[in-house]
């Protein structure tokens, strides 16, 4: 598949599968045609970038989530504290919305009564 089907069939931005592929985290290397070929190893992870950047993080944290997985060896830990870290912050930031709802709530009850 190339990087335009790609694009298209996976809704993918072309300047996420131009990234991934400066990242060198893809196995697309057979040209066909003068059209790199992404393979299903190579989707698979393109799935994983996207929910990734679904769930907030930054190309640059992506980057490094998806070279550590790459690695294979002793990085489960690493990846683990970095999706934790990513968890708390969104708890985080979760907690600060609710504080300002509440905040919200309360001025516009003082307003009504």
């Amino acid at each position: 598949m190339t990087i335009d089907e790609a694009s298209k069939r996976y809704n993918i931005p072309l300047n996420i599968l131009h990234e991934y592929e400066c990242w060198g985290l893809c196995n697309a290397v057979k040209k066909v045609m003068g059209a790199w070929q992404y393979d299903d190893t190579d989707l698979e992870r393109l799935s994983l970038i996207m929910t990734l950047h679904d769930i907030g993080f930054e190309s640059s944290e992506i980057e490094i989530y998806m070279k550590l997985l790459l690695e294979k060896e002793n990085s489960e830990d690493q990846r683990l504290k970095i999706l934790e870290d990513k968890r708390r912050n969104i708890l985080d930031d979760i907690h600060l919305k609710e504080k300002q709802l509440n905040y919200l709530d309360y001025l516009r009850y003082n307003i009504y009564k």
